[in-house]
């Protein structure tokens, strides 16, 4: 815990924290505050998982393109630009009432996202010492999935309000403040990206980050069905407030997983940790699908979610040791990109199997992705082996953060 006491002690890590929350509460509300809008205009739990869908699918395809642009030019502007016109958007969408506005509104919504988490996940290595980069991302990731929690409760107290469209304009005040500060701070303002090497291969063709991306598609796709399905099930089952508290249980258990990973043992590489977990993550994955929007469904969520937290941290330390060089934004970006195209796909076909067949068959599909994704990550261990070392106590995240500076 000494760590976490040192990291907090260090100027610009409590007002990065500060400034950026706002806009991590108004993106943790976004796919509940659209799926209950466009089922509340339709009464279609199709279209709003469609509607979630082509949100998704619209940002994620944008994702590796904007972070492109920071690697390449720095924060300040482009978060100048992207967080009023998102803010618009959001403003928008909530006065949509017919099928072809709210696609089309959602579409937009998408487009105009504001890398808010994959800005501020760089900045960390600008302010604190290399060996206090875990208790970074532990904290960042809790902070995310605190925001996670929030959100969604606050966008579907909203939405089934008297007011629905209060929970999209509230989002759209949130992102305002938040996006808005962490443009105007000095750590965003001041940071540099990283050079490449002459002659550097593009990103994609790296063995490793073809790997997660092919991993990526897997999970994307499965987590997409059951976002959608988790709120399918419990408006079905014509209990569609239970959603927000079988999300915050979900969200809370994943603040607690993503600060123990950040106090795990050294005797294990990060990779090696990122594999057990993996495992883990899985084996609570199985029971989904005999669930019910109840006691149930919120434990299973709360298993999930404290391995999904810490399973976040993991990922993040695999990256930075096996991405290339001038990639720091850019590297999850792309993979956003992939990942949030198959999960926009994933919602739009959760959404469909729920109403036509069952929420329960649409549960069982996020195990089965995720049991891929072990096979191929197993499969394609040798392309990580840079996450693979098992650096000393003090010396843990330069090492790895020289690796990641010298390799590739």
């Amino acid at each position: 815990m000494k760590r976490y006491i040192d990291f907090f002690k260090t100027p610009q890590v409590v007002p990065l924290f500060l400034a950026s929350f706002p806009a991590r509460i108004a993106y943790g509300m976004i796919g509940l505050s659209v799926f209950f809008k466009a089922e509340h205009e339709t009464g279609s739990i199709a279209f709003a998982g469609l509607a979630i869908g082509v949100t998704s699918v619209a940002g994620s395809l944008s994702a590796g393109v904007r972070s492109s642009i920071m690697d390449r030019y720095g924060q300040k502007w482009p978060l100048r630009i992207l967080v009023p016109g998102y803010t618009t958007m959001l403003i928008v969408l909530s006065f949509a009432h017919t099928r072809p506005t709210i696609l089309s509104f959602a579409f937009l919504l998408g487009v105009s996202a504001p890398p808010i988490n994959l800005s501020v996940r760089p900045l960390w290595k600008a302010i604190v010492p290399a060996d206090l980069l875990r208790s970074a991302y532990a904290i960042d990731t809790s902070v995310i999935n605190t925001a996670g929690v929030i959100g969604p409760v606050i966008a579907t107290t909203l939405s089934l309000s008297s007011h629905p469209q209060s929970a999209l304009l509230f989002a759209a005040f949130m992102m305002a403040l938040g996006g808005s500060s962490l443009a105007l701070n000095p750590v965003s303002r001041g940071w540099i990206p990283e050079k490449k090497k002459a002659g550097q291969k593009a990103l994609w063709t790296h063995r490793s980050m073809q790997l997660l991306m092919i991993e990526a598609i897997f999970i994307g796709f499965g987590w997409g069905v059951f976002d959608v399905a988790v709120p399918a099930f419990a408006t079905i089952e014509k209990v569609p407030a239970r959603t927000a508290w079988i999300l915050a249980a979900m969200g809370i258990a994943s603040i607690l997983g993503g600060i123990t990973a950040g106090i795990v043992s050294k005797r294990f590489s990060p990779l090696e940790w990122f594999m057990r977990n993996y495992i883990l993550w899985l084996v609570f994955t199985l029971p989904l699908a005999f669930t019910y929007p109840g006691w149930s469904l919120a434990l299973v969520g709360a298993c999930l979610g404290f391995v999904g937290g810490a399973q976040q941290v993991f990922y993040w330390e695999v990256l930075e040791a096996v991405r290339p060089l001038g990639s720091e934004v850019s590297s999850i970006g792309w993979l956003w990109t992939i990942e949030g195209s198959f999960m926009a796909l994933g919602s739009a076909f959760g959404g469909y199997v729920s109403q036509e067949f069952s929420p329960r068959i649409a549960l069982s599909i996020t195990p089965a992705c995720i049991g891929i994704g072990v096979i191929i990550l197993i499969a394609g261990k040798k392309y990580l082996s840079e996450a693979n070392a098992r650096p000393s106590t003090e010396n843990d995240l330069r090492a790895m953060r020289d690796n990641s500076d010298e390799t590739n």
